[in-house]
């Protein structure tokens, strides 16, 4: 059985795992942090916490950045709505009549630019789950929770390979990352299993209610889900795999995914086209961090005894 136990091989893994976790939410798109500083305590402070911790403080200030290039862009597409005519509420949604023309398909110019009003409102008319006049709590608490769920099921794993916690009988071995990762995925299978067949007959955010015979029956674009899961999943377990050899809390480096999704997002989906000035600024700040924040936490490496 072949395990990564070099530094540079673990690196290595990181940075594939980057690219794979930051690739499948961009093809998601097309559908439709961590808690890095118990891994360091979990993994016994093998990693070096004076390159470390100003590693994770770079990745703080880079999620504030993101937090305000969000709020920028969603100010420049408010802007964008009511220069063409749109009206537009404090939140920068349009009126129920104008979203009426939309599903006719009235109004809207073919092959919109990117950046114009125009691709933004042929983007909210081919989405499933509508943005324009949405409470933005909700999404921010369904966004805090999940952010919760992510702080911990790395630390998770971690306790499952390493049993720091002293769970195991005298004597039992301990799981090697690859029959952790294989009981990790039968997990995400059922969630997802529960989870989906629950929102068919109980559908949230105004979403139609389905069935599972007709999601069954229906595989337009299930190719591309196909190949976000396949991405996710050889990222999460490259992600493992590093962390099992350098540590659990450098191998969070990955956790900068926002730095190949948002690539990913100007490159196929137009994001972030004529935006002002300012939200350019930030954006290129919050990139820049993430960069750094990913070389120092690789750079605070260890090597698992």
């Amino acid at each position: 059985m072949y395990v990564v136990e070099s530094k540079g091989g673990a690196i290595a893994c990181m940075l594939l795992a980057l690219f794979f976790l930051g690739t499948w939410p961009a093809i998601m798109t097309l559908l439709e942090r961590r808690g890095t500083t118990l891994n360091y305590f979990l993994d016994d402070k093998i990693n070096r916490a004076q390159i470390l911790f100003p590693g994770v403080g770079c990745f703080l200030i880079a999620v504030c950045l993101g937090s305000a290039v969000h709020s920028s862009n969603a100010a420049d597409n408010k802007a964008k709505l009511k220069g063409a005519g749109y009206s537009a509420t404090l939140n920068g949604a349009i009126t129920n009549e104008e979203l009426r023309n939309l599903e006719k398909g009235t109004g809207i110019i073919e092959e919109a630019k990117a950046g114009t009003a125009e691709f933004l409102l042929e983007l909210e008319k081919r989405r499933a789950i509508k943005v324009f006049g949405k409470s933005t709590i909700i999404g921010l608490s369904i966004t805090f929770f999940a952010g919760v769920c992510f702080s911990l099921f790395s630390p998770a794993f971690n306790l499952a390979t390493n049993d720091q916690w002293h769970t195991l009988k005298e004597g039992v071995p301990h799981l090697v990352v690859y029959t952790a990762f294989f009981y990790f995925s039968v997990s995400c299978f059922m969630i997802a299993l529960i989870l989906n067949i629950t929102f068919f007959y109980l559908p949230v955010l105004d979403l139609p209610r389905s069935s599972f015979k007709a999601y069954i029956n229906d595989w337009n674009g299930r190719g591309w889900a196909l190949l976000a899961g396949l991405l996710c999943g050889c990222g999460n377990g490259l992600q493992f795999m590093g962390g099992q050899a350098a540590g659990y809390a450098a191998a969070d480096a990955v956790q900068a995914l926002p730095l190949v999704s948002t690539f990913w997002g100007i490159l196929l989906f137009g994001e972030y086209q004529k935006s002002s000035r300012r939200t350019y600024v930030l954006l290129f700040g919050m990139l820049f961090m993430f960069i750094v924040a990913v070389g120092v936490l690789m750079a605070s490496s260890g090597h698992r005894k």
